[in-house]
């Protein structure tokens, strides 16, 4: 029994498989140079162009060459062995639809929203930043669709009667997944119209804050509290939505109430000068500019102030806002002019001395009955 075994052994051709596995090693070798030596010289080489394009081109197709080139090793090791043509042309199916695969990846990684936005800055198109995400996303899509399609036919299988198939169950599918396809068609209709972009400040009733990204299903809104809202499109798409970031000016107004114990004439001056304040300011809009004695409170005259800043950045408007007031107490303390506060006055008919008498002799009285 050992004596057919070790005959057995023995008959076995162990040059070829040890030629094979040789050929794997080099690929393994050569895969390795590539990544130390040769990607680094290229990546030189195109770092000297004048745009970045190139460089985030070769960038994304250096991980699927690196494992094209193990595909490759294995591919180069089993041919060498002797197999049967069955064997052969499972072994170029295996080839061909790894190559797929991998140009796929590489496609794939190129569809990122800098390499969109350096395509369509060269060809001088203007695209919202909005849509660039979102064409990303379609076109990744597109394309792993397309390779696994190829890659099944070339495994034989009939694509087309698969999407025959599509179509016979399209109504099921559309009936079970209605609030995905409103989301879809709701971040298209966002886009269409674009009510917004990315970098927004937005306010809907649902949510307040700035926008980061918006995707097949729902658009992504980083509040002011940091915290990260997602919102489906379906609903951000049937609410109304202020956009902050495209304000032309920024509103200031409110009202100012001083002392009833301040002369007309001192009252004149203070509109007067406080409107040529408003209207030499570098920081206010000159268009809109309202100061007037509005009414009567209940706590003194009351001025009515309404104008708009340049600026529409928070911080900045909030300067403007505190320099505006400085300016405006300047003008009242300059007049000797003082600001109303919340107060009530009470009269009294009859007078608290006589009251008061009047209650010592009821006592008085009451004190002569007992006794």
């Amino acid at each position: 029994m050992f004596d057919e075994l070790f005959l057995a052994i023995s008959n076995i051709n162990w040059k070829q498989p040890a030629v094979a596995l040789a050929i794997f090693l080099v690929f393994l070798l050569i895969r390795r140079l590539f990544v130390k030596y040769i990607f680094r010289i290229i990546l030189k080489i195109s770092s000297r162009t004048k745009t970045e394009l190139d460089d985030r081109l070769l960038v994304s197709f250096e991980r699927p060459l690196r494992a094209f080139i193990v595909v490759l090793g294995i591919y180069a090791a089993l041919a060498y062995l002797p197999l049967t043509a069955y064997q052969n042309m499972l072994l170029l199916k295996f080839f061909r639809a790894s190559i797929i695969a991998l140009l796929a990846w590489g496609f794939c990684n190129m569809t990122g929203t800098y390499i969109f936005h350096e395509i369509i800055r060269k060809l001088n198109f203007e695209v919202d930043k909005i849509l660039l995400p979102f064409l990303s996303k379609v076109l990744r899509f597109i394309i792993i669709a397309l390779a696994i399609s190829i890659i099944a036919q070339e495994w034989g299988y009939n694509v087309s009667g698969f999407v025959a198939g599509l179509g016979l169950g399209g109504l099921a599918i559309a009936l079970a997944a209605q609030d995905a396809l409103g989301n879809i068609f709701g971040g298209i209709a966002i886009i269409t119209e674009k009510p917004f972009s990315i970098g927004d400040w937005i306010l809907t009733p649902s949510v307040e804050g700035t926008v980061e990204d918006i995707t097949f299903r729902s658009t992504r809104v980083r509040t002011f509290a940091q915290a990260l809202v997602t919102v489906p499109n379906a609903t951000l798409a049937n609410e109304p939505i202020t956009n902050w970031s495209r304000m032309g000016k920024r509103r200031i107004t409110f009202h100012l109430r001083v002392t009833y114990t301040t002369p007309v004439a001192k009252l004149r001056r203070c509109v007067a000068q406080i409107r040529e304040m408003l209207y030499s300011h570098p920081e206010i809009h000159k268009e809109t500019i309202f100061v007037n004695f509005d009414e009567f409170s209940d706590n003194g005259p009351s001025l009515f102030l309404y104008f708009f800043t340049v600026t529409t950045v928070w911080g900045e408007y909030l300067n403007v806002k505190e320099d505006v007031n400085f300016r405006i107490m300047e003008i009242l303390e300059k007049e000797g002019v003082s600001i109303a506060f919340p107060s009530r006055s009470i009269y009294m008919e009859t007078p608290v001395n006589y009251k008061l008498e009047q209650n010592k002799k009821l006592d008085d009285q009451k004190k002569d009955d007992g006794s």
